[in-house]
């Protein structure tokens, strides 16, 4: 995959889809096979573009909107996918102004788009006036082909970004999961903390997300796997204030499973499998490490039904 700036362009003819692909998900992917489909059949190289930074970040950076995936992470995703070109367009001012029109002179000229395939309920340029039928309406005038996809669906619902986004919301990790294709995850640094979790037997890594954008799943503890020199380690993730010790501020700690290495100032992927339940307030230390076990306890069971399949 060869990744393209806003202002590079592309000689060979291609078939081009336009999204943000925040999460790169089930149904993006479906929308990638059918675009290799019609690249195949018309004798045609593939071709993404994707915006950074996120649209509604653009229009509210000072909002509540959170991305599934930076834009790394993004690319990591897709060049998985077998696509040819990942167009990464800067969305600022004069891009967010084009009208639908100027946007598709710019992907045939720019890019040498033969063929558009849009998802469901895309609209392209300013103001989103860019619906289908209108775009399809500019074959007349310009040297391209328009299809588009239906939605994918799972339980009667749409699979989307925003409804993955609703599930890590409510700590439905594997739902969203299931909607992804793969298991959610974030990439943080390992910084130094309290130390309370190395009293209580349970050594913790506290782990700092840099991005402010990303979205970290709902407050609770979580079953996690991370990826560490290469050798794949699970863990208990908290997520929460630490109310038994009368904490206020959300920290990010994992206890890694038969782990003792010195991780600080690493960055790692952290990978969510499993919501083990909510973060509550103990009475007392002791309390809260009994807990502890029993969380272990529940996350080794459930570890081993993952090895059997």
């Amino acid at each position: 995959m060869k990744i393209i700036g806003s202002e590079n362009t592309i000689t060979e003819p291609v078939a081009l889809t336009v999204g943000s692909f925040d999460g790169v998900h089930l149904g993006h992917k479906a929308l990638l096979q059918q675009l290799q489909a019609i690249a195949k059949q018309n004798g045609l190289k593939t071709a993404v573009m994707t915006f950074e930074p996120h649209p509604k970040i653009f229009f509210n950076p000072a909002g509540d909107f959170k991305l599934l995936n930076t834009l790394d992470e993004k690319i990591k995703l897709l060049q998985n996918t077998g696509i040819d070109y990942l167009i990464v367009q800067d969305f600022n001012k004069e891009f967010a102004s084009l009208n639908p029109e100027k946007f598709i002179e710019k992907l045939i000229n720019q890019f040498q788009m033969k063929h558009l395939l849009m998802g469901y309920d895309h609209h392209f340029g300013k103001n989103r006036s860019g619906n289908y039928d209108y775009i399809r309406s500019l074959e007349k005038k310009y040297p391209f082909k328009t299809s588009k996809i239906l939605a994918i669906k799972q339980n009667g619902e749409n699979i989307s970004s925003s409804l993955i986004r609703r599930l890590l919301n409510e700590g439905k990790i594997e739902q969203a999961n299931k909607l992804l294709g793969y298991p959610y995850f974030i990439y943080g640094k390992v910084v130094s903390g309290n130390r309370i979790g190395n009293k209580l037997g349970f050594p913790t890594a506290n782990i700092e997300v840099e991005n402010k954008y990303k979205l970290v799943p709902k407050q609770g503890v979580y079953l996690v796997k991370s990826i560490i020199d290469n050798i794949p380690y699970y863990g208990m993730m908290n997520i929460g204030v630490r109310p038994t010790i009368d904490g206020t501020k959300e920290i990010r700690e994992v206890h890694f499973f038969d782990f003792d290495q010195d991780i600080y100032g690493k960055n790692i992927q952290i990978s969510f499998l499993k919501r083990l339940r909510d973060e509550k307030k103990f009475d007392s230390l002791k309390d809260l490490t009994h807990q502890l076990h029993l969380d272990k306890q529940k996350s080794l069971e459930y570890i081993e039904k993952l090895k059997d399949f």
